[in-house]
């Protein structure tokens, strides 16, 4: 994950840039998305949060519930694992905002050659 605006700044929002295939299909490696820092964590949202293990890493995973130790983050993507079921909970302090808005553009498409006329 890059992020383009830190916590603490002048606005409460940043873009954020997906890194990785584990918020797929929602979410695709390269994705930008708006997130509003402060914002808290809701059920079914997506979130922007300090890795509890690295705290130099920041994660996007979608808020499945909260627990009495913090919330519990899940991938989209089943096939890959590196979320609460690795690490267990999230503490609420670890959370930085919600994702509000996923910033599309549209993708480009390899073009098939046209073919070519009998």
């Amino acid at each position: 994950m890059t992020d383009r605006q830190q916590p603490g700044g002048l606005l409460p929002f940043g873009v954020v840039v997906v890194a990785g295939p584990s918020m797929r299909p929602a979410l695709r490696d390269g994705d930008r998305v708006l997130v509003r820092y402060g914002a808290p964590a809701r059920a079914g949202s997506v979130v922007l949060f300090r890795h509890p293990v690295r705290p130099g890493l920041l994660v996007l995973k979608r808020a499945a519930g909260r627990r009495p130790e913090g919330w519990w983050m899940l991938s989209d993507n089943p096939f890959v694992e590196t979320d609460s079921r690795q690490y267990g909970p999230v503490p609420g302090e670890l959370v930085l905002g919600r994702v509000v808005l996923r910033l599309g553009w549209p993708r480009r498409t390899r073009r098939q050659p046209a073919a070519e006329a009998a």
